[in-house]
């Protein structure tokens, strides 16, 4: 099966990984800032934007084993790797594995209390099926920073900044996604542990402290199990803060992995 990713830039390779529901292009507002020091590799996930499913549960072990596989096509010898939300999670994992140089992980997934955890599904599935309702009219919507506030606002703390067009390809990718209520449910499962596996790999942590979705105190978990890694708070930032201050986002993705 075939990953679809964007190449840009050259330096040394740092692979970007989207969150649940989402797609490579979440990380388009960063990828000019990062291009210019780093070989950027931004993947669509099996399962979401232009990757279809594959032959396994979307869960972190799985996707871990498929990503070395693709690193190993694309002739990467343990990348950098960054990522948001799932793809933070994940992130982790294939430093736990040995697979990357370094990994950075935006309000990853797995610091949650079963609490937290069943209000982050139901969130995610009640904007899902709210968003398929409504879509007939999220290009008028797009159009007024007012309705991309409503259309986007959980997810991010300045959603007027992103642009109209994307507003709709957002929420296309998110409807359409035929991976999304089947990884909300394999990543149920998963919890961080064992931080100390992860020692002999650079992290960094980075959550945004307007995040609506994976909510701040999470952060203060992954520095108790992470107490070594480099702990970074995103001033302003929500879920998905790639927009909300992309100079932020990128100084923090360039910094974890130099």
């Amino acid at each position: 099966m075939t990953i679809a990713f964007d190449v840009q830039g050259d330096g040394t390779p740092l692979v970007l990984l989207h969150g649940m529901g989402s797609r490579r292009a979440v990380w388009d507002p960063v990828i000019p800032a990062l291009a210019r020091a780093r070989r950027t590799y931004a993947v669509d996930l099996p399962g979401f934007g232009a990757s279809p499913p594959e032959d396994f549960a979307p869960g972190p072990e799985a996707y871990v084993g498929r990503l070395a596989r693709w690193f190993g096509e694309q002739g990467l010898d343990r990348p950098h790797v960054a990522g948001n939300s799932m793809g933070g999670a994940i992130a982790l994992e294939l430093a736990r594995a040995g697979l990357v140089a370094s990994a950075t992980a935006i309000s990853p997934a797995g610091f949650w209390t079963p609490r937290e955890l069943r209000f982050g599904q139901l969130s995610l599935r009640a904007s899902r099926a709210i968003a398929g309702q409504i879509r007939p009219v999220i290009p008028a919507l797009a159009g007024t920073a007012v309705g991309r506030s409503v259309v986007l606002g959980q997810m991010r703390s300045r959603p007027w900044r992103v642009p109209a067009d994307e507003v709709v390809a957002e929420v296309d990718a998110f409807v359409d996604a035929p991976w999304v209520d089947p990884a909300i449910d394999a990543f149920g499962g998963y919890r961080f542990r064992d931080g100390e596996q992860l020692r002999g790999v650079p992290v960094t942590i980075a959550w945004g402290t307007r995040d609506a979705l994976l909510i701040p105190r999470q952060a203060a978990r992954a520095r108790r199990m992470l107490p070594w890694a480099r702990h970074v708070a995103l001033r302003g930032c929500g879920h998905l803060p790639f927009h909300d201050d992309p100079g932020a986002v990128a100084a923090v993705l360039l910094s974890g992995s130099s």
